[in-house]
């Protein structure tokens, strides 16, 4: 273990698996208080288990990001437990097929609610709190964010709705010390799309495919994005506010195929 974040407190959430899993853990490595935040109960205790293996310190908090009083529940249980705040982490996130002919307001109502509305309601109540100790936010967007992706509209709205509220959020704190990042991954191996309707060899097949629509030839894994997140939320990055990160194998760069 490094000690970089000795004695900061980082909430995390969607910390059960994927990106957000990783991103407990590579703080954890680096002395970092975390606090998990996800919805199923034995998920939250494995990786408690896991953080203290690595000598790393946890609290975990079963929690429907939805509900209205989850925000402000969750970050004073969190100054309460662990004295404050210094880094949020929005890692939790869904994905579901659709198109402008085939969505129905359900579907988008829950993709945005789930991916913008629980992150910004969360960054609302957190902002207090970050004042105090000159924090940072680190929102998980996608590349579809940034480009636009046929068969799944409203993942592409809510995340390119989560690239701007980070923009603006940073621009309105940036004088008075808070910083607002967020990274903005390709294809990632995670259970997101297996989550979102995929089975086993359909999510195969899309990870074979997904080596061509990567200049890299490859998708990515969850520990690359970690570190990403963790730069950006150290003091390395001490001058980096509002930017909205690639980290997609070249994907943004490509022209769809």
């Amino acid at each position: 273990m490094d000690s970089e974040f000795s004695g900061k407190v980082v909430i995390i959430t969607g910390a059960t698996s994927g990106i957000g899993r990783a991103t407990a853990f590579r703080f954890a490595e680096s002395g970092a208080t975390i606090v998990a935040v996800g919805r199923r109960e034995e998920a939250l205790e494995e990786v408690s288990t896991s953080i203290r293996e690595r000598g790393g310190v946890c609290l975990t908090l079963q929690l429907d990001l939805s509900s209205e009083t989850a925000p402000s529940h969750l970050v004073s249980k969190t100054i309460d437990q662990c004295g404050g705040l210094d880094v949020l982490v929005n890692a939790a996130g869904h994905i579901s097929s659709g198109t402008i002919e085939t969505t129905s307001l359900d579907a988008w109502d829950k993709m945005l609610e789930i991916n913008l509305g629980t992150v910004f309601r969360l960054m609302q109540a957190a902002i207090p709190a970050l004042l105090k100790r000159r924090g940072n936010i680190v929102n998980v967007s996608s590349v579809t964010g940034l480009r636009s992706f046929p068969g799944v509209l409203a993942y592409c709205v809510s995340k390119a709705g989560l690239d701007q509220l980070t923009r603006c959020a940073a621009l309105e704190l940036a004088a008075r010390g808070v910083r607002i990042n967020a990274v903005n991954p390709g294809v990632v191996i995670t259970e997101i799309h297996k989550r979102g309707g995929m089975n086993d060899e359909q999510y195969a097949a899309f990870l074979e495919h997904s080596k061509e629509t990567h200049p890299l030839g490859r998708v990515g894994q969850a520990p690359e994005i970690a570190e990403l997140i963790f730069f950006l939320a150290s003091e390395r990055a001490s001058w980096i506010t509002g930017a909205t990160y690639s980290i997609d194998g070249g994907r943004a760069l490509t022209c769809a195929r």
